[in-house]
């Protein structure tokens, strides 16, 4: 069973989630994405100082089932990776709101925000997939 949907991030329609902080935003993958894809075996994370453009790939995730790219809901430039995914990629799995974040950014300006969705808005678009 999923857990509820936290309201304290944005959402994209890929599945990431976005947390807020000034002009730094913390990304990962949803809960509903996670338990889509199934247990994570390996994640590929971007490099520190790669630009991420709004809607391409920046890492890839891993499962037994497949493989999935992870896409950039914002524009912006990573400023740390959370390297701890490199030996232990169930965290995502385990904790996908906490110790499963994959990247922080810079961001390069705030267009694009606007099209985030809420958490409602977020369980009623995954509702319809």
């Amino acid at each position: 069973m999923s857990t509820p949907t936290p309201t304290k991030y944005l959402y994209s329609k890929e599945h990431e989630w976005i947390e807020l902080d000034g002009q730094t935003a913390t990304i990962g993958i949803t809960d509903y994405a996670q338990h889509a894809l199934g247990d994570l075996v390996f994640v590929d994370l971007p490099a520190v100082g790669h630009h991420l453009e709004k809607g391409k790939a920046f890492a890839v995730v891993e499962s037994v089932k497949s493989a999935s790219e992870v896409f950039a809901p914002l524009d912006g430039e990573v400023v740390e990776i959370n390297t701890t995914l490199r030996d232990a990629p169930e965290l995502v799995n385990q904790d996908p709101y906490g110790k499963g974040w994959v990247a922080k950014i810079k961001l390069a300006s705030d267009v694009g925000i606007k099209d985030l969705l809420s958490a409602a808005a977020y369980d009623t678009f995954t509702k319809r997939a």
